[in-house]
């Protein structure tokens, strides 16, 4: 797995052992960042929330492209050894913090960083946690008026049309995972 563009573009990031946890493949990724950068356009600058982490990879491929800070939360035993290393590895470690809690406790305490600008979401599948995390973001008001929320689930995961203030306005898949977007209602993100 690599950083696919910018600043850390072709570093090579560590990953999980074992296989209880699947990253977001580079083709993926590449798609969704397409997809991202045809919506809010540049990176730069932005505040992005990573919620589930992993490896830090959708992070860190935001502040390879210019995001002004990232937020990264997972509890997870290995990925509070991967997402230090990783950071550090893209040169990038300055501009992140990474929490090592429960996802739902982080969303209240995150309230003081927020509004963030696009906010990463992928649970485990199976959980049918995106209702429930994409609920939060919602009442926490943790994302801009302007701003995105993407959400990847397996197939089989519910997720909800409409959350909060949160609607989805495009899903796509890719084998296993769909990949949902979010956003405000009265946002002035493009919708084509």
């Amino acid at each position: 797995m690599r950083v696919i563009s910018g600043t850390a573009r072709g570093k090579r990031l560590a990953v999980f052992t074992g296989t209880s946890i699947r990253p977001t493949p580079d083709k993926v990724r590449g798609a969704i960042f397409n997809i991202l950068y045809s919506r809010i356009g540049s990176f730069t600058g932005k505040k992005i929330l990573d919620l589930c982490s992993g490896t830090g990879a959708m992070a860190i491929e935001a502040l390879s492209r210019g995001a002004d800070h990232a937020w990264l939360v997972d509890s997870g035993e290995q990925a509070s050894r991967i997402i230090p290393a990783n950071l550090k590895a893209c040169r990038v470690e300055q501009r992140a913090t990474f929490m090592r809690t429960d996802v739902y406790q982080a969303l209240r305490a995150l309230r003081q960083d927020a509004p963030f600008d696009v906010i990463f979401l992928d649970p485990p599948y199976g959980k049918d946690m995106v209702s429930g995390l994409l609920g939060g973001i919602s009442a926490e008001n943790l994302l801009r008026t302007d701003g995105i929320v993407c959400a990847e689930a397996a197939d089989t995961d519910e997720v909800p049309q409409q959350i909060g203030v949160l609607v989805r306005v495009l899903s796509r898949k890719y084998g296993l995972a769909t990949v949902h977007i979010y956003i405000h209602p009265e946002s002035e993100v493009c919708l084509q």
